[in-house]
């Protein structure tokens, strides 16, 4: 869906914030923030293989409405997506960044 954000600047994150501020929707990224990681050396993201965001959707608790309300923000996004940008990671843990990293979004993409 973000196909022009590239992998360094986290489009799995990108998709999971603005899911958030969009619609309130909760989702956690499954990719570079949580298996790829800076290089030491020259401070750039390694990305991981692929860039997935996760919805975990507790069947017991969520009706149809629910469902329905996810792919309407879901769609909102997909109509606007070239607007939404990357991110970069301000400060991250020895360990487990994808708990506690803080990040930043990217002012332009690169072209």
């Amino acid at each position: 869906m973000l196909s022009h954000v590239p992998p360094e600047l986290l489009p799995g994150q990108a998709l999971s914030c603005a899911l958030y501020v969009e619609g309130g929707v909760r989702s956690i990224e499954v990719g570079t923030v949580m298996f790829g990681h800076t290089d030491p050396s020259t401070g750039k993201q390694v990305p991981a293989d692929k860039d997935l965001v996760r919805l975990a959707l507790p069947r017991r608790v969520y009706t149809q409405s629910h469902v329905d309300y996810v792919i309407e923000v879901a769609e909102s996004l997909a109509r606007k997506r070239a607007a939404i940008g990357g991110y970069r990671i301000v400060s991250e843990p020895s360990a487990l960044r994808h708990f506690t990293a803080v990040f930043a979004p990217v002012a332009s993409l690169p072209e």
